[in-house]
């Protein structure tokens, strides 16, 4: 059975994003995979600044871990500022390359309105193309519009949030041995 882990990229407390990612867990258990959720509002990890993978804290060496296991993240994130939050972005800087090289990702972006749907896209993937991530080709964006009672309740979001969760767990099942040349990344660590 696969794992699809799904980072809540919010450093705030559970609102619309916690919501489509719920609803992203329930498709890819109805799928037949399994949903391992990790909030990086009830998460604290460690800064990166470089030290030894092994002396960050143990919620942190988990965060990581999980990332590691996984056959396919499923990365969520508010618009804040037109890009992605900055606890996203600590998260990545502490994974190791292998974490998501030729790792099935999708990215699920959510905004106040349709003006920024690229702004998370764009700048989260060429820092999953620097990993040699395997990022799906579309992805997934939602507005406030797309919530009702605090569900993900649009019918079209709902579609393009389970049609990508089923793109990556079709990705997970590549044979990943044949697929490179490996990122310039691996090459030097």
């Amino acid at each position: 059975m696969a794992t699809v882990l799904l980072v809540n990229g919010a450093a705030t407390p559970p609102g619309r994003l916690s919501a489509a990612i719920e609803f992203a867990a329930e498709s890819a258990r109805t799928a037949g995979a399994s949903a391992d959720i990790l909030s990086l509002s009830d998460t604290v990890l460690d800064i990166c600044d470089g030290r030894p993978d092994d002396k960050y804290s143990a919620a942190t060496q988990d965060a990581v871990g999980r990332m590691i296991a996984a056959d396919a993240v499923l990365f969520g994130a508010p618009v804040y500022r037109a890009s992605y939050p900055g606890v996203l972005k600590n998260l990545l800087d502490l994974a190791p390359v292998k974490a998501l090289q030729v790792k099935p990702v999708g990215i699920l972006a959510v905004g106040g309105s349709p003006h920024h749907y690229l702004g998370v896209e764009s700048q989260m993937k060429d820092v999953l193309q620097w990993f040699g991530a395997l990022v799906a080709p579309t992805n997934c964006y939602v507005t406030g519009g797309d919530f009702k009672d605090g569900q993900l309740a649009s019918e079209g979001a709902r579609k393009d949030l389970a049609a990508l969760v089923t793109t990556l767990l079709t990705l997970a099942k590549l044979d990943k041995a044949s697929l490179g040349p490996i990122p310039l990344a691996a090459r030097y660590t």
